[in-house]
């Protein structure tokens, strides 16, 4: 397992980019919006050197990034950590007694299949597992 990349929630992804651009001498890799129930987020994709940050501002009151920054503002909101096979590093996990949030199950339009590690199993980090699977 390898970290994938580091999720930050923020206000307005404007405001956040100059810091990982400018200062941190990040790249905007992709940009893109996922208005899917349970989601609903812009998310700007800053590649730093060999790792990925991806920047993550509501769309609607009701995203859980908006929640997420009510109750714990700003900043790291999960980290990913890459699998080779996303089944089977769940089936793992289960056995082992992590529950997930079975809701966030999905591939993303950048063909990342992910699920989130539920934080009451975690810690309270919230933590992604994700494969590229349609990626080779």
């Amino acid at each position: 397992m390898i970290v994938d990349h580091i999720g930050i929630a923020v206000r307005k992804i404007e405001d956040a980019l100059p810091l990982y651009i400018d200062i941190l001498g990040g790249k905007l890799e992709d940009r893109y919006t996922s208005e899917v129930p349970g989601v609903e987020v812009h998310v700007a994709v800053i590649k730093m050197a060999d790792k990925t940050i991806e920047l993550l501002e509501p769309t609607n009151d009701k995203s859980p990034i908006a929640t997420f920054i009510k109750l714990r503002g700003k900043g790291v909101h999960h980290v990913a950590y890459r699998v080779d096979d996303l089944d089977s590093a769940i089936h793992e996990s289960r056995q082992k007694g992590i529950r997930f949030l079975e809701e966030t199950l999905r591939v993303n339009s950048r063909g990342r299949r992910l699920i989130y590690m539920n934080p009451a199993s975690t810690n309270g980090t919230i933590i992604e597992l994700c494969d590229y699977p349609f990626k080779k």
